[in-house]
């Protein structure tokens, strides 16, 4: 009677790791694709994204569970869970980053550099069609608490230029943005206020966020309010303070370029 070789146990969990670690990159990939997409509508797009990211924490539950075979039994499939992990890794890698950095920021979706008195988004119909028929409320005091506590340096930018020129920076630093602009109204009339409206979109997901300016007339020259407010999610991880930042930034650098 011929005895049969000993074969070491295999563990089959290494290969489904490797396999749903690769279909999550394809279904991440075209979330992204349909996310970037302006046609698109956003939340199924991310609802696919969504299901993405769950198939790459499914890939290292089972690269998991394979690790732990191999460590008690010494079961083969080793290698391909390790594969599986790494291919997952990149797929969970942006939003465990986005997650940690949420952890810190408060839960805020609207950031304005004057919180007493917000910049009012346009009520017109072309404002309407642009933020698809949107109208941001005005962050209630606990917001306006809590981004006190977290951008204390959000501030509003004096110039010592006249209305209509700040007017010009203004809107100059908006298309250099690369913002969609909506409507542009130069100082002056009733009011007096000068006003920009426009979209913006997140660098990574594309994600649209909407964006008014005022530019205020003062004695020695102009002040200019930005307002920055996402249309997705409970929090903004930090992009609107980031977005009103950069171009405040970019209007003080035009301005300094005038001198």
């Amino acid at each position: 009677m011929r005895r049969l070789p000993i074969q070491d146990p295999v563990t089959h969990a290494g290969g489904y790791a490797r396999t749903v670690a690769f279909l999550s990159v394809v279904v991440t990939a075209i979330a992204v694709v349909m996310v970037r997409g302006q046609r698109a509508e956003p939340g199924p797009a991310l609802a696919v994204l969504g299901s993405g990211i769950l198939l790459a924490a499914l890939a290292v539950a089972f690269a998991g569970f394979a690790f732990l075979r191999g460590w008690r039994e010494g079961a083969r499939g080793i290698g391909a869970a390790i594969f599986g992990v790494f291919v997952a890794t990149l797929v969970l890698a942006y939003p465990a980053y986005a997650a940690l950095k949420g952890l810190r920021l408060p839960a805020i979706t609207d950031v304005s550099t004057d919180l007493d008195q917000p910049p009012a988004f346009s009520r017109s119909r072309a404002a309407f069609a642009a933020r698809d028929g949107r109208y941001p409320p005005d962050p209630g005091a606990g917001a306006r608490e809590a981004q006190r506590a977290a951008y204390s340096q959000i501030a509003p930018l004096t110039l010592d230029v006249d209305p209509d020129e700040a007017f010009e920076l203004a809107r100059k630093a908006a298309v250099n943005r690369k913002w969609q602009i909506v409507e542009a109204v130069r100082p002056g009339g009733r009011i007096g206020n000068g006003r920009i409206e426009a979209v913006a979109r997140s660098r990574v997901l594309n994600l649209p966020a909407d964006i008014t300016v005022r530019v205020r007339p003062r004695a020695d020259g102009a002040r200019i309010d930005v307002r920055s407010a996402t249309r997705l999610g409970a929090r903004d991880l930090g992009d609107n303070a980031d977005r009103i930042r950069a171009y405040l930034d970019e209007v003080a650098n035009l301005a300094i370029a005038l001198k």
